[in-house]
């Protein structure tokens, strides 16, 4: 097992990517603190990995819940190996849509939350001299024109800037720090924007699907175990000596 008694907590674990990601590594052997703002999924993904970890209702809008959940973490565990910033949100706005609130709301979990959790965790990490840190980013924050707003593609770029700076400045203490950029991911959230989009372009599911997949190279959308398959593998040995790198896993819809 490639994550055989580490201890990985995973932000937004209650569905979609998180999820897949909390299956795949308590399978691979980790103990995995389910962290999620959503009691409901939290408790469903927490029984599906058998209580193999712990649960932590977690805001990653609010600082406090996030050194709570580091905190509980160390003394549940005695340390952290391993941490996916996953959580994320976002909603389908025009250029002329995005309001304040819009702007504050995902920039307090995508970027500000993101950057807290990864602070707090280093932390614990630089006692041991080795950790993980991998951060969920988007195609978006590369500039892929099908994003779902502009403010959630800057966020999404602030998390491979912050990727690249952090493993600069970790690697010193043997931390590897990486972003995974999905493309198009066939999850909850995604199918809250896509009826967004839908609603608006009076197309229907179907001919939206079709319509997607003809713009991917490869043929089809992420399934969350496509995201699940490269976190394990940065979050294993094999990825011992990469740091700062931002990884697209999109069929080959965008090529930087």
């Amino acid at each position: 097992m490639k994550l055989e008694n580490k201890i990985a907590v995973i932000t937004g674990a209650g569905r979609g990517m998180g999820h897949a990601m909390a299956v795949r590594f308590a399978r691979e052997g980790a103990q995995v603190v389910v962290a999620e703002v959503d009691e409901t999924s939290a408790k469903q993904t927490f029984e599906e990995i058998g209580r193999r970890g712990m649960l932590a209702l977690t805001d990653m809008s609010k600082v406090a819940d996030i050194n709570a959940l580091i905190e509980r973490t160390v003394a549940s565990f005695g340390r952290v190996d391993i941490l996916v910033n996953n959580a994320g949100v976002t909603k389908s706005l025009g250029f002329f849509d995005v309001t304040e609130a819009d702007w504050d709301w995902m920039y307090s979990i995508n970027a500000r939350g993101l950057f807290f959790c990864m602070q707090r965790a280093a932390r614990e990490m630089v006692k041991q001299k080795a950790g993980k840190i991998i951060n969920i980013a988007s195609i978006a924050g590369k500039g892929f024109r099908g994003t779902s707003n502009i403010a959630y593609a800057g966020t999404k770029g602030a998390v491979i800037a912050m990727t690249r700076i952090g493993a600069s400045q970790l690697a010193r203490d043997n931390i590897n720090v990486n972003a995974i950029c999905p493309g198009a991911t066939r999850t909850h959230m995604y199918e809250t924007l896509q009826q967004e989009m839908l609603t608006r372009r009076g197309l229907n599911v179907e001919e939206a699907n079709r319509r997607l997949d003809a713009m991917i190279p490869l043929g089809r959308s992420n399934a969350p175990d496509d995201i699940a398959n490269m976190a394990c593998f940065l979050a294993s040995a094999e990825a011992d000596n990469i740091t700062g790198q931002s990884f697209n896993v999109d069929g080959g819809l965008v090529w930087d």
